[in-house]
């Protein structure tokens, strides 16, 4: 994930609304700060799953776990610089996406005509929701390629997809391919991470996973990195030199 000086956009997709802040939250920021702009879709607010700490409450009810999550979610975007987000809310636990959802995807797809694509592993036992995620944004994309969908002048090209580091990536047979030195925002992304105060017993883990991979980074270079972000990637990466 070269980044460019010259104005371009990314796009992320995430099952949940809190998964983009934890998991790709240093590289949009990163991103964001040299001019680009990051879009962000959330297939679901977490409303199930991943707000227990909201469903303590015996009055809460669905609607206001919802509102509650969109709400923190928007406020981490706006620390992190995200450009624009799309809410799907296609249910949590399970989230199930139908042809619609698709083909809006498929329409962000070609409309913002991303220059990267960020998601979930392909695999993870512990949440079903991840993996559906990935599958409808690279279908998604495959769908957008396609010449016969709104003529060839709207088809897409083969932007890059990136998956970013699932919660126990050993069980989800997903490896650090690329690692994004986040040093320079990594105080924005943690000021993201506050912002979710449905999941506040992630923000110290997912700072220690940071940091592990910044040392990790340092390791394998020769720079003086001391928070990273880790990626796998799904196709070959193309380019004309090594470094």
């Amino acid at each position: 994930m070269s980044i460019s000086q010259s104005l371009s956009t990314g796009l992320v997709v995430s099952a949940h609304s809190a998964d983009f802040i934890w998991r790709a939250g240093g590289a949009i920021a990163l991103y964001a700060k040299r001019g680009w702009k990051v879009v962000v879709v959330c297939l679901s607010f977490g409303e199930r799953g991943e707000s227990q700490k909201l469903w303590k409450d015996s009055t809460m009810t669905l609607e206001r776990v919802k509102a509650a999550r969109r709400s923190e979610a928007e406020k981490a975007g706006e620390v992190l610089g995200v450009g624009d987000f799309h809410f799907f809310d296609l249910g949590d636990y399970p989230l199930r996406a139908d042809i619609g959802a698709l083909e809006k995807l498929a329409d962000i797809y070609q409309s913002i005509r991303p220059a990267w694509v960020l998601t979930h592993s392909i695999e993870d036992p512990y949440n079903f929701d991840h993996p559906a995620a990935t599958r409808l944004a690279q279908e998604a994309r495959v769908i957008a390629q396609a010449h016969g969908r709104n003529g060839a002048a709207a088809a897409l090209g083969a932007p890059p997809v990136f998956l970013f580091e699932p919660h126990q990536p050993e069980q989800c047979n997903w490896k650090p391919q690329i690692i994004l030195d986040i040093t320079e925002v990594w105080e924005t992304k943690r000021k993201a991470f506050e912002q979710m105060d449905a999941q506040e017993h992630l923000w110290e883990y997912y700072t220690r996973v940071a940091q592990q991979r910044g040392v990790q980074g340092a390791r394998n270079s020769d720079r003086k990195m001391k928070f990273g972000e880790a990626y796998q990637h799904v196709f070959p990466l193309i380019t004309e030199t090594f470094t």
